[in-house]
């Protein structure tokens, strides 16, 4: 079972994942910009909640690398 391929046959392009990667930085990157306004006791979770979104964007990335090569 390779699951790029099955991703690749439900439609997914590399481009949907690039998409996804970029818009995941955008995200962590609003989240991050929000914890600046909250009180003190909250922004140790928001700025951990808005690492955890940024860590996504490597892996749609990587993924969207493969659905290229499996584009070919």
């Amino acid at each position: 079972m390779n699951p790029i391929k099955f991703v690749s046959d439900l439609g997914f392009k590399s481009n949907h994942a690039y998409i996804g990667g970029f818009a995941s930085i955008v995200i962590a990157l609003f989240a991050w910009l929000v914890s600046r306004g909250k009180k003190s006791d909250d922004k140790a979770q928001s700025d951990r909640w808005g690492i955890f979104i940024g860590h996504w964007a490597p892996t749609f990335f990587a993924i969207g690398l493969a659905l290229k090569q499996e584009e070919k």
